[in-house]
């Protein structure tokens, strides 16, 4: 029983401590949910007092202030944002408002910008965005978005809007002004510096950058004594920047004169400035404003104006001037040595006190010009002197302007032209007679302007009197004309008489010769007061005189060749002589030196005959014997001629003719000799193994014939003489080369007178050349003559004829003799025109070779007697010389000469001439010859 009821009650003691430890716990809980309450409660409170301010501070801030949440929906909002957006009552709480809203989308200008970045701004982790909004009223809105974080989540975002329109358009009025401000400090003449407060460069305006030579990037954040160096224009003292003393004072400071800028790169200009403080809105000193100007043009008016005065006060001319009511204000020495009063009894007095009664309408035709701004220049009149003296004057009137251009005035320069118009009188007197003179009379003062001109003058230099009559007379020359002319007047100026030959330009362009005698000439007082020019056109003198010389050089330069040709075959003819004198008995070593002598002595034939055809043609003497040829003949007849020459330079010569029979009326001989001719030139100036080719085109009823080489060719400055006779071409290899260079000039006579012409072409040295002969086609109407082949000589008339031969060279008479005694004819030989004659009566010749020029009796003149004589009228008389001129050969059958050989004589021709003549003789008269 004890032992139940103990257990019994310690149950009870346990639930009792149980049940109190419960109620104790629950009592605790209780106590602490109350405190938790009143934590909550107070923590409410304060959330709820947070809240109200946050709402009370959004309503309160201008900014419009929306939250929404990742779906877009709009969770809150204040006033000022549905304000801004101007959004009716209640839109904004409709259930599931979107942000934006289309009452939003239609007030902004670029809708669809706007959208595109409100996605890109939903899309995106950025906790912040920040955009200017332009809206189609003119309003513009900075919008700031910021992410809203909520226990580590991106719940939404909060966006803020800012109406910045007047900020905008403040910017924009200070944009505007700032633009108006440098463009104003950029323009204006002066020189603009800012500086801070300290004195630190902080602006330059572009004069100011030009006129010390520093850029503003450069200059900028520099000390102004680095950029504006000054100092005193007469001590060179340094001088305080006026900025520091704006500075330090706080007052407008100006600079004074006589003030020096050096610039960056050490010029200087003189300058005035004035520099002023820059303050803020309270007054606080901010920095200075310098401001200068270059007076360089000041100065230099200034010192002008210094010199303009004193030129004024010491110039001879009489210089006044007067208002526009015609008071004199103005009077300077020069008017007071002219009309005789002094500058207090003329100003201010009217100008009429020097104007004669019957000129005074002329002053006020004059003012009324002058008025409307008109200069007058050089009119002459009369005015009056304090004394009554009447003056001849020549006036300059001027109008007087104002700053704005307005007729203020007038000046007048007056000179005394008295003693002018005294001279006037005179020189209308000289003038007419120098008007009638041929030369060209010129006459200038002592500066060289022309103050007469004649009409010679005019027809020599082609200026008329107006062009030149008070120009310079060196104005109308070319440069280097009017330095020389300048000279001249100069040294004429000094007294000295001078002449002389000289170019001269017309107005054309053209070159003159003139002989010109210039002379000075001086006043009655014996003041030289001009230059006096004669001149006469001397161009054709000249002209002639020049090419007189240019002929002469040539002359001489053809003489020395000649002289030179001509030696060339005597050394041979004297070395074969040597051979056959040395080794008679040598018949090999004997015919070739005879063949060599004969080749040379051929050699000098041609030469000399060329010599006569040049001459011939020169005086129009040359008969052509013409006769219808083929071209092809005359093309094979000059290439037998040339081939030796080309063949002998290892040439290659090529030969093209048109196709068909190509009819001339010629000469063949002569225009064989021109092809001939220009072939053997090619061949002479062509470096060995060169190319030759003679081609012949037929055009119409022309042919041309073309023949070209690869030779030296020829320069451009010579083609243009390459066919003058004693013309010589400089070419390199010319001396090397044998000849006269005269086949040319021959080979262009025979052309033009086949009625023809020849050009010569080159491209220039080492280019080759081409010689172009172009000839007239004759009409087939004779058959063409062939080439004339050797003619065997006639059978002889008389066998073993008698021959006298006359020549007063010893050796050549001998030498004939020698040679017609080889021949079988009995021959005596004699060595003058006397013997001659005896001879005759007493050795009865059949046939008289007589020499021409001969000592004591002359050829002609034996040939006349010996006609005259009983036998002698019967002979045969035949004239050989050096003469064959056809003036020659005319005179020589006036003296009864049957013929006319040239030496030196081919013996066949001799022969042919000889028997043609005896056998017309025997023919005439049977019994000729016997006995």
């Amino acid at each position: 029983m004890a032992a139940g009821a103990d257990e019994d009650e310690l149950l009870r003691s346990v639930a009792l401590q149980n049940a109190r430890s419960i109620l104790q716990a629950r009592l605790h809980a209780e106590a602490e949910l109350v405190r938790a309450k009143e934590v909550l409660e107070a923590r409410s409170a304060e959330l709820a007092g947070s809240l109200a301010m946050m709402r009370a501070t959004l309503e309160a801030t201008s900014d419009g202030i929306m939250a929404s949440d990742n779906e877009r929906r709009v969770t809150s909002y204040n006033r000022q944002y549905a304000q801004m957006w101007r959004l009716p009552d209640g839109v904004l709480d409709s259930p599931g408002h979107r942000h934006p809203g289309d009452a939003c989308i239609r007030q902004l200008k670029d809708s669809q910008a706007y959208l595109a970045r409100l996605d890109a701004i939903y899309a995106s982790e950025t906790a912040e965005s920040h955009d200017l909004l332009e809206l189609v009223d003119g309003r513009v809105f900075d919008r700031v978005s910021r992410i809203q974080i909520l226990d580590g989540r991106h719940v939404g975002r909060v966006w803020s809007y800012r109406d910045i329109t007047e900020n905008r358009r403040s910017e924009e009025v200070l944009r505007q002004h700032t633009e108006w401000l440098r463009v104003t400090l950029s323009s204006i003449g002066d020189g603009v510096v800012a500086t801070d407060a300290n004195g630190q460069v902080t602006f330059l305006n572009g004069v100011a950058e030009q006129l010390t030579g520093w850029p503003m990037d450069e200059a900028s954040g520099r000390p102004l004594v680095d950029i504006f160096n000054i100092v005193n224009e007469r001590t060179r003292a340094p001088v305080e920047n006026p900025v520091f003393r704006a500075l330090r004072e706080g007052v407008i400071v100006g600079l004074a004169n006589h003030t020096v800028l050096i610039a960056r790169d050490g010029s200087e200009l003189p300058i005035d400035d004035s520099a002023a403080p820059m303050r803020d809105a309270h007054g606080n000193m901010i920095g200075a404003v310098l401001v200068f100007r270059d007076i360089t043009a000041r100065q230099l008016a200034d010192q002008a104006q210094v010199v303009l005065a004193a030129i004024v006060e010491s110039s001879e001319d009489a210089i006044v001037s007067k208002d526009l009511n015609g008071i004199i204000r103005s009077w300077n020495r020069g008017a007071e040595r002219l009309f005789g009063y002094n500058p207090e009894e003329a100003v201010g007095r009217p100008i009429t006190l020097i104007i004669p009664p019957e000129l005074i309408e002329e002053e006020k035709h004059i003012l009324s010009q002058l008025r409307r701004g008109q200069r007058i220049e050089h009119f002459e009149t009369v005015r009056v002197s304090k004394s009554g003296r009447r003056i001849n004057i020549s006036l300059t009137i001027s109008p007087v302007r104002d700053k704005e251009g307005h007729v203020i005035g007038v000046s007048k320069i007056a000179r005394d032209i008295t003693e002018l118009k005294r001279a006037q009188d005179v020189l209308a007197w000289d003038a007419l007679l120098l008007a009638n003179v041929r030369d060209a009379v010129i006459v200038t003062d002592l500066k060289g302007i022309v103050t007469h001109w004649n009409e010679g003058a005019r027809r020599l230099f082609g200026w008329d009197a107006e062009e030149m009559l008070g120009r310079h007379f060196a104005d109308r020359m070319p440069e280097a004309g009017q330095a020389w002319v300048s000279e001249q007047i100069y040294i004429h100026g000094l007294g000295m008489e001078w002449s002389g030959e000289y170019e001269a330009w017309r107005k054309d362009g053209s070159r003159v010769w003139i002989d010109v005698r210039v002379s000075p000439f001086s006043d009655g007082q014996g003041r030289r007061t001009g230059i006096l020019g004669l001149a006469n056109d001397i161009s054709e003198r000249r002209n002639a005189e020049e090419a007189l010389r240019q002929a002469d050089r040539r002359k001489d330069e053809f003489l020395a060749l000649l002289a030179h040709e001509l030696r060339n075959p005597l050394a041979p003819l004297r070395n074969g002589l040597q051979v056959m004198r040395l080794a008679p008995g040598d018949a090999n070593a004997v015919a070739q030196a005879r063949a060599m002598m004969d080749r040379q002595l051929s050699h000098m034939v041609r030469l000399v005959d060329d010599l006569l055809d040049l001459s011939r043609i020169g005086q129009n003497k040359m008969e052509l014997r013409r006769a219808p040829v083929l071209l092809a003949d005359v093309i094979d007849n000059a290439v037998e001629t040339a081939r030796p020459a080309i063949e002998a330079a290892g040439h290659e010569l090529v030969v093209a003719l048109t196709p068909g029979p190509v009819n001339l009326d010629a000469d063949m001989t002569r225009l064989a000799q021109v092809f001939s001719n220009l072939l053997t030139n090619s061949a002479k100036y062509t470096e060995r193994g060169g190319r030759i080719r003679l081609a012949a085109e037929q055009r119409g009823d022309e042919v041309t014939v073309m023949v070209s080489d690869t030779g030296i060719g020829i320069p451009a400055d010579a083609l243009p003489n390459v066919f003058d006779m004693f013309s010589q071409v400089d070419r390199s290899n010319e001396r090397a080369a044998s000849g006269l260079g005269i086949g040319l000039a021959l080979v262009k006579g025979f052309v033009e007178m086949h009625g023809g012409s020849v050009v010569a072409m080159s491209e220039g040295p080492g280019k080759g050349s081409t010689f172009s002969v172009r000839l007239p086609i004759a009409s087939a109407t004779h058959p063409p003559v062939a080439p004339r082949g050797e003619i065997e000589p006639a059978k002889r008339a008389v066998a073993g004829r008698r021959i006298l031969v006359v020549d007063d060279n010893e050796d050549a008479a001998r030498s004939m003799a020698r040679v017609l005694n080889l021949q079988g004819d009995e021959v005596v030989a004699v060595h003058d025109g006397e013997n001659a004659i005896s001879t005759v009566e007493t050795f009865r010749p059949h046939v008289v070779l007589l020499d021409v020029g001969m000592p004591r009796m002359n050829g002609y003149e034996a040939a006349r007697r010996i006609r005259e004589g009983a036998w002698g009228c019967n002979a045969v008389l035949i004239a050989v010389t050096g003469w064959g001129q056809d003036g020659d050969r005319a005179q020589s059958k006036q003296a009864g000469c049957d013929g006319h050989l040239v030496k030196p004589v081919d013996l066949r021709e001799l022969e042919k001439l000889m028997d043609a003549l005896t056998n017309a003789r025997r023919a005439g008269n049977p019994q000729w010859g016997v006995g």
